[in-house]
C-alpha cells in the first residue's frame, strides 16, 4: 500500500475489437507518469458479426476472463481502475449484455466512448510518446472496428474523426478467416478508398508536417519493415516506416493466400496471421490517399490517453459553476454555441442547480461525476429550441444524444446528460419513454434527481433577469426548504410561482415537499457558492 504523500495509482483498461491492453501507472509531480505494469490480450471482441452488431457469446467470456487478470493486477499495485471499450461495444446492439457481466463478474465498470472521444485520447497519450507538439501534425490508429485521425497543432486537436474501418471489420468482410485472393485484396482496396476520399480531402486541407501512427498493427508492420531490412529493432517509439517500405512488406503479405502461410512472414506476430492483411491494405491505402511518405511509430494511444487525462481531471480546480474540467467545459460550451444557445440564463440557472445539488447531499447521494452530468445538461437544455420550440426538450435530447463535439464524456455520460436535459420540462420521467426504460434503475433515480433540480432551477429564473443571487436550504424528515437570496424590491412572484409548479420531480425524488421562501440578499452568508 502506498503512503499518503504518493498520488495513488491509475489503471488504465483499453478494450479493443481486437485486443485489451491494460496500464498502470503511478502519477509523478512535474513528471511523466511511472508505468507500473503493462498487460496485453488478444481477446477478438469484434469476431463473429460480419456487421459487428452482436457480440459473440465465446468473445465475451474471453474478454471477462481478461478483464477479470487486469482487475488482479490493478490491485496488487493499489490501482483506481478506468475502463474504456471502443468500436465492438460501442456498435454492438447487444453491449448492455457485456457491460453488466464485466461489473457483475470481472468487477470492472466499462465506459462506452464515442469514436471522437477516443480520437481525442489517443491525441493525448501519442503526445506523450512522440515529439510532435511544436508543428501541426496527424495521428492515425488503426484499430479493429475504426480508424481514428487526429490533426493537432500543439496539445489542441484541429479536426478529430473516426471511420468505420479496421483490421478486424474489414477481414470479416473481406477475408474470412484470413484466406485472401486478388479479387478479394481489390475489393477491399476500392472500398478503404470510397471511405476515405472526404476525410483525405480535409486533413489535406489543414497541411500537417508530420505524421504519427498508432496501434498494434501499424507497430507489427513497422516490426516487419525493419525486419525486411534486417535492421535489430529493440523499441518501436518513433521508429519511421516508409511508404517504400510498406509497399514492400504489403507485396510479401498478399503473395501468401492463408494465414498459416504468412505466419513464417519476418517480424509478423503470429497472432495477427489472419488479420494482418486487411491492416496492411488498410494502411497502406491510407498512405497513399493522404500522400504520406513517411509515418513515425508511437506505442502509446488510447490507454496512455486515458491515463493522462485522469491525472488531469485531478488536479483540475473547480468553483461552482466550473465544475467541468477544462476540456469538458470548452465542448459543452462549444456545442452550445453552435446552436446559438443564450448562454446567460443556462449559466444563472445551471449555478442554481449546482448550488440546490451541493447542498442536497445527504438526500440525494450523488457524487462529481453527476455534478458534472448536471452542469453540462444544464448549459445545453434549450439548445433544442434551434429545431423547434415546440418539443424542444426532446430535440435537446436528440442533438446532445447524437453530438459528434462533447469531448471528455463517455457514452453513458452522454446519454444521461441528455435525459436530464429532455426531462427539464413537460412529462416526468417515465417506464413507457423507451430511453428512460432502457436505464439501470440507479441511472433512473440519477435522472429524475438531477432533472428535478433542474427544473426548479430554471423555474427560479423564469423572466431571465436573475432575480435571485443565490440559495440556502433548510432539511428535515418531510420537507425541504428553499431559502432564496433577492435584493430588496426585486419582484420574484412570476419565479416562485414557476417553481413551486415545477417542483413536483424533485419532491418525488427525496420524498419530501419543496418549499421556497425569498429572504433579503443582504443577508447572504456563503449560500451562493455551493461548495
Amino acid at each position: 500500500m502506498s503512503d499518503q504523500s504518493t498520488p495513488k495509482a491509475l489503471a488504465a483498461i483499453d478494450i479493443g475489437t481486437n485486443s485489451f491492453h491494460l496500464v498502470v501507472a503511478r502519477p509523478i509531480s512535474g513528471g511523466t507518469p511511472e508505468i507500473l505494469a503493462r498487460e496485453k490480450v488478444p481477446v477478438r471482441l469484434g469476431t463473429g458479426s460480419r456487421d459487428m452488431k452482436t457480440l459473440d457469446a465465446d468473445a465475451i467470456d474471453r474478454a471477462i476472463a481478461a478483464l477479470s487478470r487486469f482487475r488482479r493486477i490493478a490491485e496488487a499495485h493499489d490501482a483506481e481502475v478506468f475502463a474504456v471499450a471502443t468500436s465492438a461495444v460501442r456498435e454492438a446492439e447487444d453491449r448492455q449484455v457485456f457491460v453488466r457481466r464485466a461489473r457483475e463478474e470481472a468487477g470492472i465498470e466499462v465506459e462506452v466512448i464515442s469514436g471522437v472521444e477516443e480520437a481525442r485520447l489517443i491525441h493525448l497519450g501519442a503526445l506523450g510518446a512522440v515529439p510532435m507538439a511544436d508543428r501541426r501534425h496527424l495521428v492515425i490508429d488503426i484499430g479493429g472496428g475504426s480508424t481514428e485521425f487526429i490533426v493537432g497543432e500543439g496539445t489542441r486537436p484541429l479536426l478529430t474523426r473516426s471511420l468505420k474501418l479496421g483490421h478486424i471489420r474489414l477481414t470479416n468482410r473481406f477475408f474470412p478467416e484470413g484466406r485472401i485472393d486478388e479479387s478479394s485484396v481489390k475489393a477491399c482496396r476500392r472500398h478503404v478508398r470510397a471511405f476515405l476520399t472526404p476525410v483525405a480531402q480535409e486533413i489535406s486541407a489543414l497541411c500537417h508536417s508530420i505524421t504519427v501512427g498508432c496501434s498494434g498493427t501499424i507497430e507489427n508492420l513497422a516490426r516487419m519493415a525493419a525486419a525486411k531490412a534486417g535492421t535489430e529493432v529493440r523499441s518501436i517509439d518513433n521508429l519511421d516506416l516508409t511508404s517504400d517500405d510498406l509497399d514492400a512488406v504489403v507485396a510479401d503479405i498478399v503473395s501468401r493466400p492463408t494465414a498459416d502461410s504468412r505466419r513464417e512472414l519476418p517480424g509478423l506476430d503470429g497472432h495477427r496471421a489472419d488479420v494482418i492483411v486487411a491492416g496492411a491494405v488498410l494502411l497502406r491505402q491510407l498512405m497513399k490517399s493522404l500522400h504520406i511518405k513517411e509515418m513515425r511509430v508511437s506505442s502509446h494511444a488510447l490507454r496512455e490517453g486515458v491515463v493522462l487525462d485522469r491525472i488531469a481531471r485531478r488536479r483540475d480546480t473547480h468553483d461552482a459553476l466550473h465544475h467541468l474540467g477544462n476540456i469538458r467545459r470548452a465542448s459543452v460550451l462549444a456545442v452550445a454555441s453552435r446552436y446559438e444557445e443564450d448562454l446567460v440564463h443556462a449559466e444563472h440557472a445551471t449555478n442554481l442547480a449546482l448550488q440546490l445539488f451541493a447542498q442536497t447531499s445527504d438526500l440525494h447521494d450523488l457524487d462529481d461525476h453527476d455534478l458534472d452530468v448536471l452542469e453540462a445538461a444544464g448549459l445545453l437544455h434549450n439548445i433544442g429550441r434551434f429545431v423547434a420550440h415546440a418539443s424542444h426538450h426532446k430535440h435537446s435530447y436528440y442533438l446532445i444524444r447524437n453530438s459528434e463535439h462533447l469531448l471528455g464524456f463517455t457514452d453513458h455520460e452522454i446519454e444521461l446528460v441528455a435525459q436530464v436535459a429532455r426531462y427539464h420540462r413537460k412529462s416526468h420521467p417515465k417506464t413507457k419513454h423507451p430511453e428512460f426504460d432502457s436505464l439501470e434503475s440507479a441511472d433512473q433515480q440519477r435522472v429524475r434527481v438531477l432533472a428535478g433540480m433542474l427544473r426548479v432551477a430554471i423555474g427560479l429564473d423564469r423572466t431571465y433577469s436573475r432575480v435571485f443571487s443565490g440559495l440556502r436550504v433548510g432539511v428535515d424528515d418531510k420537507c425541504l426548504t428553499i431559502n432564496l437570496f433577492a435584493d430588496q424590491g426585486r419582484d420574484t412572484e412570476l419565479e416562485i410561482f414557476t417553481a413551486r409548479d415545477r417542483c413536483g420531480l424533485l419532491a418525488e425524488a427525496i420524498d419530501r415537499r419543496v418549499e421556497f421562501e425569498v429572504i433579503d440578499g443582504s443577508d447572504e452568508s456563503g449560500g451562493s457558492s455551493g461548495h
